[in-house]
């Protein structure tokens, strides 16, 4: 119980990744507040945390709306008094296309929310961190910003930005004794990515099966990461086990990227 007694923020806590780190998160002990869009999926995630025996709050939030996400730190503080995690797992995947052939709003659409979402949460919850003296914040970043792959431009170039945040607001708030990391999955087993594999297959004009093999082919281990795998890491870095580890983008992919 690692994290007995304090608060995380989870966005995008209504599924998949963020669903699996919030109740890997209450196993740990911590209280949680969950943010995505949807309620109902996030009362879903909620009776999951509970079922842990944690405590859950749940903020509907749109994090392109800076005024939604200030109301979602003052929905936290006001519940449980602090807020000592903060993990930004909201993203959108966007299109898969080639450059020339995405608008601008498209475009935006990815950056804000993968990245401004994540800025606005930081710029929200940082004041009362600072105050305390404490704090982890772990970005979710992904493979493709170490290993692009054809037509996900605007999703890796929002997944590297979130490393550049990461490595300068380490720096800017170390000296108030607060952490900011990224974990940056593989492919993660789920619905999600079996989207995402199918627009991959029909850009390239090539089978779904030929798609799975380019992200497991070149694994040491011959596999995908599962969501529970990016949780394990989350806990580890939001913990006392990560005191001094800060500024880190740690690969969960099955050693795809060793770098």
């Amino acid at each position: 119980m690692t994290l007995q007694g304090q608060t995380a923020v989870v966005t995008g806590a209504s599924q998949g990744i963020g669903r699996e780190i919030s109740v890997a998160l209450a196993e740990n002990g911590a209280n949680l507040v969950l943010a995505a869009r949807s309620a109902e999926a996030l009362a879903e995630t909620r009776g999951l945390v509970e079922g842990q025996g944690g405590e859950a709050l749940v903020v509907p939030t749109d994090l392109r709306e800076p005024g939604e996400v200030d109301a979602l730190a003052s929905a936290a503080l006001e519940r449980f008094g602090s807020v000592e995690v903060l993990v930004n797992n909201s993203g959108v995947e966007g299109p898969t296309a080639a450059l020339q052939d995405i608008s601008p709003e498209e475009w935006a659409s990815v950056l804000d929310v993968n990245l401004t979402g994540a800025f606005l949460c930081c710029r929200a919850l940082l004041p009362s961190m600072i105050e305390r003296g404490a704090g982890s914040i772990v970005m979710i970043g992904s493979v493709l910003a170490r290993r692009p792959v054809f037509g996900r431009t605007p999703y890796a170039a929002s997944k590297l930005a979130l490393v550049a945040l990461a490595h300068n607001l380490a720096t800017e708030v170390g000296p108030s004794g607060i952490r900011v990391n990224v974990v940056s999955p593989g492919a993660v087993e789920g619905p999600r990515l079996d989207k995402v594999f199918q627009a991959q297959a029909e850009a390239n004009d090539v089978t779904l099966e030929q798609v799975r093999e380019q992200y497991t082919g070149l694994s040491p281990l011959r596999a995908m990461v599962t969501a529970r795998d990016v949780a394990e890491a989350v806990v580890f870095l939001a913990g006392p086990r990560a005191s001094k580890v800060t500024g880190e983008d740690l690969n969960v992919t099955a050693g795809l990227v060793m770098y």
